[in-house]
């Protein structure tokens, strides 16, 4: 296939063919990035390889949302989409000598990095799955706000700030914990009204540690991409261990926390309440410290745990069964 490098940024679309790899001749262009230009982007791509856009593999970076518009519109006119981890271009750029960095040389990169690797191709989201995504996005969101204006509010009494300033942080909290409420009662209905979804939930409930919270999460997260493994499912969320030795200096194990910091955190959360109440991850838990691993480093070997629990039930489609302990 031929492999079209495009580097997304909020305004505009720069794409690169590597039309000889060996003697690193390339053709380059730049777009609009609205959906009104993305034919004309097609049209181009076709026209300078002589391929048919079924044989056009674009590879673009996460680019926050920036991307997303664009991938849709190329998936949806039959090419292959690769949307890839902008740390690891980093890296291969690195390797390949990179010295500057431009949109035009990023899409070349990009376009290098899609022939020298095989890479997984890109599926859009279930609409019910984009839409539940979007609404637990809304909810965070409003969540951080609540706390700001908490902490608005502390600063106002700390400082002895009555009358106007004090009723308006007051209102501001009130009209926003009710907003808070209603979207988890939307985000449940937008659940129930679909049995997948639902289905997913009651099995990841099952799940002792996983409550209300951290089960949307991790619903929209197993429905948002196809993980191989368990262990895909732990790096993607930054907790793949990661050994560091140099000579004979003494080995150290941490994680990469390349994932969702914010997943991290509500999945720690879940964990520290695991720890009580699930006879897996209190075993472990237990274990580890008996081994006389600081707490920090068994809780998140739990965090992992209950990571794998969680995709282990969604996989095989069985509700949580704790092995008997002996």
């Amino acid at each position: 296939m031929m492999v079209i490098g495009v580097d997304v940024s909020k305004g505009k679309l720069d794409c690169a063919w590597v039309r000889d790899p060996q003697r690193g001749k390339v053709k380059t262009r730049v777009f609009g990035n609205r959906p009104a230009e993305f034919q004309a982007l097609l049209a181009w791509a076709c026209k300078q390889t002589g391929e048919p856009v079924e044989a056009l593999h674009f590879v673009l970076e996460a680019t926050g949302v920036y991307h997303e518009a664009l991938a849709y519109a190329l998936f949806e006119a039959g090419a292959r989409v690769s949307v890839v981890n902008p740390a690891q271009v980093h890296h291969f750029a690195q390797s390949e000598g990179a010295r500057s960095k431009t949109d035009r040389r990023d899409s070349v990169v990009l376009a290098r990095y899609g022939i020298a690797h095989q890479l997984r191709p890109w599926r859009p989201e279930p609409p019910e799955v984009r839409t539940l995504k979007a609404l637990i996005g809304r909810l965070i969101a409003l969540e951080k706000d609540i706390q700001r204006e908490r902490n608005r509010l502390e600063k106002a009494d700390v400082l002895g700030l009555e009358g106007p300033v004090h009723t308006s942080i007051e209102t501001m909290l009130t009209q926003l914990t009710a907003e808070h409420k209603r979207l988890r009662k939307e985000i449940d209905k937008h659940i129930r009204r679909h049995p997948q979804l639902q289905e997913d939930r009651d099995l990841l409930t099952s799940i002792p540690g996983i409550g209300e919270v951290m089960s949307r999460m991790m619903v929209a997260l197993l429905r948002s991409r196809d993980f191989a493994s368990a262990k895909a499912v732990g790096a993607y969320a930054g907790l793949a261990p990661m050994h560091h030795q140099s000579g004979t200096k003494e080995k150290r194990s941490t994680i990469s926390k390349a994932g969702n910091s914010l997943l991290r955190s509500r999945l720690y959360m879940a964990t520290v309440s695991a720890t009580r109440h699930n006879p897996i991850i209190r075993a472990l838990y237990q274990r580890l410290l008996a081994r006389r691993k600081p707490k920090r480093v068994a809780l998140v070997a739990c965090m992992r745990k209950l990571l794998h629990l969680c995709f282990g039930v969604f996989k095989h489609r069985t509700e949580f069964q704790a092995m008997p302990t002996s």
